[in-house]
């Protein structure tokens, strides 16, 4: 069996003078959130485009879970696009089940899912109210439940929480932990970095149409630290060691003083301590760890 449910090969695609994807290739391992990252028009969503069969490659390719994309795999993935799309006029009963059965589940079988559904977003007074009276917010809920309806083996996420006051926010997020622990694996594309700290497992980066970055989310968060600490202290005024550089000290109303120290190369936080501790009273002191958008950042500035 694959451990792998998607692997993209050496993927290609042009549209006209344009290369949106120039050589990509990405290994997303199965029951883990994969994170898919870039700038606006780095080649994000023709990637998605491409997993889904909305398009074709024009070069590389694609295996999910062991074997060549075919068409069949449809029934495999669930996505949710950026751009929402649901037929207005429809109720919201039977857009679901036209979807559902969509994915090939049966009319029966759709029906005891939906229940179950509409119970736990509690939702059940909305079955015959037409999309149109809906709030956006509202609209992206049954959309995310057409989504994940015939539980997918990938699930792929574009944005999904635009639109969502903070309490939706949270519901959806519960739902994609859960989903996660049920088995299913899920691309989420987004610019929102707090939400990739948060839920993402491993992360890969594509910047004008390349991948950048791939790997572990705490590996490349690892690779990406600037081996600086803040230290919170009451005392006589440090100094710079052999073992450290202060790059930064700011005094507080209390009388304390927050410092930044840069530990020198080879250095860690135990030989910064053995330094300061008997030199002052230390109130707080810690790693400065790489933030998702730090590395956002860093990554996108240096492939450019």
């Amino acid at each position: 069996m694959a451990e792998n449910i998607l692997e993209i090969k050496n993927v290609i695609k042009n549209y006209a003078n344009h290369r949106a994807l120039d050589d990509v290739s990405l290994t997303v391992p199965k029951g883990t959130i994969y994170g898919l990252l870039g700038p606006n028009g780095a080649g994000k969503t023709s990637l998605i485009r491409i997993v889904n069969q909305i398009t074709g490659p024009d070069g590389g390719t694609i295996l999910f879970d062991g074997h060549p994309l075919a068409e069949k795999n449809i029934y495999d993935i669930g996505y949710l696009p950026e751009e929402r799309g649901l037929y207005k006029k429809m109720k919201v009963g039977e857009q679901l089940l036209y979807l559902a059965r969509l994915k090939g589940l049966s009319k029966d079988a759709a029906m005891e899912k939906l229940k179950e559904w509409f119970i736990k977003f509690d939702i059940k007074t909305w079955w015959e109210k037409p999309i149109e009276d809906l709030s956006k917010g509202m609209q992206q809920k049954i959309q995310f439940v057409a989504t994940v309806l015939h539980q997918p083996k990938l699930i792929i996420l574009d944005e999904p929480f635009s639109g969502f006051d903070p309490i939706n926010a949270t519901l959806i997020k519960d739902e994609i932990l859960e989903l996660k622990e049920k088995g299913s694996t899920i691309i989420f594309s987004t610019h929102r970095m707090e939400s990739v700290e948060e839920l993402c497992d491993y992360i890969a980066l594509i910047n004008k149409s390349k991948k950048v970055l791939e790997g572990k989310k705490l590996d490349i968060k690892e690779q990406f630290k600037s081996n600086t600490y803040t230290l919170e202290y009451f005392g006589e005024e440090l100094v710079s060691t052999p073992n450290f550089t202060i790059l930064q000290e700011e005094a507080q109303l209390d009388g304390s003083k927050t410092t930044i120290l840069k530990a020198e190369e080879g250095r860690v936080g135990n030989d910064l301590l053995k330094d300061i501790v008997e030199k002052v009273n230390i109130r707080a002191f810690k790693e400065d760890v790489a933030s998702m958008n730090d590395v956002f950042i860093k990554a996108v500035n240096q492939s450019n």
